[in-house]
């Protein structure tokens, strides 16, 4: 194992427990420690996905036996953005296209964690169906082609529209990011096989900081740290934007 490897390996385990503790699974966490450390965009992808269904999987099941998950607010998302997560999973980008997509796609997700730092309540408004689907398949779609898993968008949108509280939204959006993260690895395997020999690596430290996270996370209130992922995400977005 070489130092960046290590480095990307301790970086991993950090993400994943801050992630999970909120029921992320840590992909754009895990895509800004890559494109910060000079990992190619060809591998960023297919290692961000993986990551995100070992985190993902302990995320859902923790959550899920705490009591905070919904299967009405869950299958309706769930079942648009599978398709769509498959597709731009199959996609694959080349740099210059890659890089701004998941570029921009950082920025946005760091200006809806910021604002949701201050926008957290608790509700239990119902989901309009059509919303549910056509928000499930438009995260779906850029979940497959970024290796974003789509829970940095979905929180934020389920807190500010009133459908779940902030708990519920973790066990929710868990959920959601593992059958979507599935599916894009799923549409990338199906034409490619590039993972990095480091995964091997990079998977114990991803697994281990979701548990310790999500252990946390599902039992007690998580600690703020919307804002260091802000602007973690806006210098790897900014990195990406500028460098195709």
């Amino acid at each position: 194992m070489n130092a960046t490897t290590l480095i990307l390996a301790v970086l991993i385990f950090a993400a994943a427990v801050l992630y999970s503790s909120v029921g992320h699974a840590g992909s754009s966490g895990y895509l800004t420690i890559m494109a910060l450390m000079g990992v190619a965009p060809a591998v960023m992808k297919p290692t961000a996905l993986t990551l995100n269904i070992l985190v993902a999987a302990i995320a859902t099941v923790k959550f899920y036996r705490a009591g905070y998950f919904s299967w009405s607010l869950f299958l309706p998302l769930a079942i648009a953005s599978i398709p769509c997560s498959f597709i731009g999973g199959y996609l694959t980008l080349p740099a210059s296209i890659y890089n701004p997509i998941t570029g921009g796609a950082l920025l946005v997700a760091a200006y809806k964690l910021f604002r949701t730092h201050h926008t957290i309540t608790a509700t239990s408004q119902a989901i309009p169906l059509l919303a549910a689907l056509l928000s499930g398949a438009a995260i779906g779609f850029l979940s497959g082609v970024t290796g974003i898993g789509g829970g940095i968008f979905l929180s934020p949108l389920l807190l500010l529209m009133g459908w779940a509280d902030p708990r519920q939204s973790a066990g929710i959006s868990a959920a959601f990011i593992l059958v979507n993260s599935t599916a894009g690895l799923l549409g990338h395997l199906s034409h490619t096989t590039l993972l990095p020999k480091a995964i091997i690596f990079w998977a114990p430290s991803a697994i281990i900081g979701g548990f310790i996270g999500a252990e946390y996370g599902s039992k007690h209130k998580s600690a703020n740290f919307q804002r260091l992922l802000s602007i973690l995400l806006v210098i790897a977005g900014l990195k990406l934007l500028f460098s195709w």
